[in-house]
């Protein structure tokens, strides 16, 4: 594992590399474009050598995906996105980051999911109502990672921003807990209780809030004692990171919504009094290098998926019907959380197109596909989520800076 994880981070240096010298395009963008083509690379060698091809399948099918995000890489990436969020900001729009984090992973949960079924059986594939709102759960979450500096070089409202950003740190957490509580009853083969699940869903998102609570308070402390020693306020901050992380998971609560709360909560005590300037350079630009290096690595296995997927028309259809259905669950799942906002802080129509579009899906939900059981329904639902992620990324991530320069001229 540790000389596949080397090699996937070399690649993605080489692959930043190229992106900057030639492509010029977003970082996350590029070298999502740049494995892809790899992959196809790959994949050609079947006409020139199968063995060789073999060999390469057998290999990307040996990379623990999961196990490399959610044990390792997903902590740090919630994390160093928390640090550097505006929590002032983010507590002016809690409500609107709230509903859309919870109500509308729910619902975008329910809608997808329902839709997914008829869908899939109107193509002649078999998967039940229950797997169906699994994929639905899976795909819910955003990530917008790609987007960001777009949305800010075309001038976004900083709410707007704020709105992005906070929901995609939080849903990633919510998802999760909805997808493993919807996926339980879907492999359950004898009767559930609605109770059992609920009560499931509230300790794994209360316990990862009160965790992070603890963890940021914990790390806020230790930190401004450390004021004049930079570094070793950094390797706390790590510290915390990795070992809270893996506590939740022994736990059973939400490391994910643990390493948002704790980010958020640090990342605002570097801005109080008496932080020196030196240890806030040092943090910010760590976490900053970290997001960075690791936000590539994530890209290049998205990418590197490809190559482990067995070409099937049917399932690539029901991925392309997907892309629609999920981008429409978006916008209605935002038209609704406005009937739960005050007017003030509701979505005009313009917000809503920007806030459907800017609605990615990445890392997270290949991930959480990959994790299935081993069968034709993981292969259908890995098809369709890898499809829905590799247009959104693309597709969604290189036209969001346009449609968001148009749309705000319009108001």
């Amino acid at each position: 594992m540790f000389e596949i994880f080397v090699g996937i981070i070399a690649l993605a240096a080489f692959l930043s590399y190229l992106n900057a010298k030639f492509l010029k395009l977003p970082e996350t963008i590029g070298i999502m474009i740049l494995s892809i083509i790899v992959s196809l690379l790959f994949a050609a060698s079947y006409f020139i050598d199968q063995t060789y091809f073999d060999q390469v399948t057998d290999f990307a099918r040996s990379i623990d995906f999961k196990t490399i995000l959610f044990d390792f890489l997903l902590g740090i990436l919630l994390f160093a996105g928390a640090i550097h969020v505006n929590l002032k900001g983010l507590l002016e729009e809690k409500v609107t980051v709230l509903i859309y984090a919870t109500f509308g992973v729910l619902v975008s949960t329910f809608i997808i999911g329902t839709a997914f079924y008829y869908i899939a059986s109107l193509i002649g594939l078999d998967i039940s109502y229950l797997y169906s709102l699994v994929f639905g759960a899976l795909i819910s979450p955003t990530d917008p990672v790609a987007v960001l500096a777009l949305l800010k070089k075309a001038g976004a409202p900083k709410h707007m921003e704020i709105k992005i950003v906070g929901e995609s740190l939080f849903n990633d957490g919510v998802g999760i807990v909805v997808f493993l509580s919807v996926l339980s009853l879907a492999t359950m083969m004898h009767e559930f209780e609605l109770s059992h699940i609920t009560a499931e869903f509230g300790k794994e998102a209360g316990g990862g809030f009160l965790m992070g609570l603890i963890l940021g308070q914990l790390g806020k402390r230790c930190v401004k004692s450390v004021n004049k020693q930079a570094v070793i306020a950094v390797h706390i901050s790590l510290a915390i990171v990795l070992g809270g992380y893996v506590l939740s998971n022994m736990l059973h609560i939400s490391g994910a919504i643990a390493m948002v709360v704790a980010g958020l909560i640090i990342g605002h005590s570097l801005h109080s009094k008496g932080i020196s300037e030196n240890l806030r350079n040092h943090m910010n630009i760590f976490w900053k290098v970290l997001d960075e290096i690791f936000n590539a690595v994530l890209f290049v296995l998205i990418g590197i998926v490809m190559i482990t997927l067995d070409f099937n028309i049917s399932h690539l259809l029901l991925g392309i019907i997907s892309i629609v259905l999920v981008l429409l669950s978006r916008y209605i799942t935002i038209l609704l959380s406005n009937f739960l906002l005050k007017k003030s802080h509701r979505a005009n129509k313009n917000e809503s197109i920007i806030l459907t579009w800017a609605g990615l899906r990445g890392g997270i939900s290949i991930a959480l596909a990959l994790s299935l059981p081993e069968g034709e329904i993981k292969d259908i639902i890995l098809y369709a989520t890898y499809v829905v992620v590799v247009f959104s990324i693309i597709a969604q991530g290189l036209t969001i800076e346009k449609l968001v320069s148009k749309l705000l001229k319009q108001n």
